[in-house]
C-alpha cells in the first residue's frame, strides 16, 4: 500500500481525531459504503449516461473511496493485491474469446 499510504494515513488522522473508529465496524462502514455508492448513482438518474455533474461525481467517488478504504483497513487488505487478484479471477470467468464486446455474465457466455 505504499502508493496508498499517504491517502490512508490522511483518512485515519481525520477519522482518529474525530474519535469515529469507534462507530467503524464492517456492518457500518459497508452500509455506508453502499449508501455513498447510491448517491453516486443518484448524479446520473433520468440523465444521460454523460449528464452526471462531474464535481458531484467525484465528491462521492471520493466518498465511495474513504469507505472502501476504510474496510479494507479493518480486514488488513492489501489493496492492490486484492484488486489484481479480483482482476486475475475475472479474467478466467470472463475470457477474452467468449466476452469480448458482450455484456453477458460470466454463467451465461
Amino acid at each position: 500500500m505504499t502508493d496508498l499510504q499517504p491517502v490512508m494515513d490522511a483518512l485515519l488522522k481525520f477519522r482518529d481525531e474525530r474519535d469515529w473508529k469507534q462507530f467503524h465496524n464492517p456492518k457500518d462502514l459497508a452500509a455506508a459504503l453502499s449508501i455513498e455508492a447510491a448517491e453516486l448513482q443518484e448524479i446520473f438518474l433520468w440523465k444521460s449516461a454523460d449528464a452526471g455533474d462531474v464535481d458531484k461525481v467525484k465528491e462521492e467517488l471520493a466518498d465511495v473511496f474513504c469507505f472502501s478504504l476504510l474496510i479494507a483497513e479493518h480486514y488488513g487488505f492489501d489493496i492492490p493485491s486484492i484488486v489484481l487478484e479480483k482482476v486475475q479471477a475475472n479474467g478466467l470467468k470472463y475470457p477474452i474469446e467468449k466476452a469480448k464486446g458482450s455484456a453477458t455474465k460470466y454463467d451465461a457466455l
